[in-house]
């Protein structure tokens, strides 16, 4: 990895589009199927249903209890469905965010350019959430305690038949309102600690690592309150008991029509406490996830941009 290899990987963000679509295809993949049985933690704790997974003390008790009870593939259930949204949507969103960076801050680096690296997250995220809010919506039914679905795409038709098309984008400005300035502390984060830790921008793995997982934790651990919200929305589902053989059955309806009905409901139930449910698995899941992915994104973006160089 020589010197004109760093020079092209610098002056990346200025030109290939698809350079920035494969490393992200390949970072969204790693970003969300790592870590993601805290993912399906997270989900559990946030619903309103009851599941035992609630009363556990840490997440890694909760994602035992998981295990123990149900399997060693249960916290992996819809996998599937967040790997097929994930490439694509992370693909158009590291683009999107290399492509407005580049266009507020005329390609230069700096702390004074914080809000240009915010405002292009915020650009990025809108792109990012209408191609990845179905998946969403899949992937935290799969991940419910007593869901009763087969596979990711059984529950996509299933939820397409009984509630219609709207059912995937229902909490499309839910997750717009968390991720918005989900990923302008993200990406101002980034690049801040990218300031401190490598202000030469080059290619510099350690740094990529410690940066990513600390934007990552850091918003993350803010808009929980947010995410609690989403869940609702997309899991639409109650938990009625059968007293003939008490078992708990999970019942899909239209019971939460938006973020209000979603936030009076959570505080009726839990109070203000119930804002925060999973909110150490949400952090446990982003820090290294973030780290993974901005690892990978970079990894990639200098590889592939070093063999161009090299073909060139």
């Amino acid at each position: 990895m020589g010197g004109g290899g760093e020079d092209e990987y610098e002056s990346l963000p200025t030109h290939s589009i698809p350079v920035h679509l494969a490393a992200g295809a390949l970072a969204g993949a790693v970003e969300h199927c790592v870590m993601f049985p805290f993912d399906s933690v997270k989900t559990r704790m946030q619903s309103l249903c009851p599941c035992p997974e609630t009363k556990c003390p840490t997440p890694v008790h909760s994602l035992m209890s998981i295990v123990k009870r149900e399997g060693w593939l249960r916290p992996l259930r819809g996998v599937n469905a967040v790997a097929a949204g994930s490439m694509p949507a992370h693909a158009l969103y590291f683009t999107v965010y290399e492509k407005m960076k580049s266009f507020l801050t005329g390609n230069t680096a700096g702390h004074e350019h914080t809000l240009a690296y915010g405002a292009s997250g915020v650009v990025a995220t809108l792109i990012h959430d209408a191609v990845m809010n179905p998946a969403e919506v899949v992937k935290q039914r799969m991940q419910m305690a007593y869901s009763p679905y087969g596979s990711s795409l059984e529950c996509a038709r299933c939820v397409y038949n009984r509630e219609g098309f709207a059912a995937f984008y229902r909490s499309y400005t839910t997750q717009l309102a968390m991720n918005v300035p989900f990923q302008a502390i993200h990406f101002m984060g980034y690049e801040f600690w990218q300031q401190v830790l490598n202000p030469e921008h080059k290619y510099d793995p350690k740094s990529h690592l410690i940066a990513g997982g600390l934007a990552g934790g850091l918003a993350a651990a803010v808009t929980t309150p947010m995410d609690c919200v989403k869940t609702v929305l997309n899991t639409q589902q109650a938990a009625e008991a059968d007293p003939s053989n008490r078992r708990i059955f999970l019942k899909a309806r239209y019971r939460y029509r938006g973020i209000s009905d979603a936030v009076r409901t959570i505080y009726s139930q839990r109070g203000m406490a119930g804002f925060s449910c999973g909110l150490q698995a949400r952090v446990i899941f982003q820090v290294p996830a973030t780290a993974l992915s901005w690892s990978v994104y970079e990894l990639f973006k200098f590889m592939l941009s070093f063999e161009g160089g090299h073909s060139s």
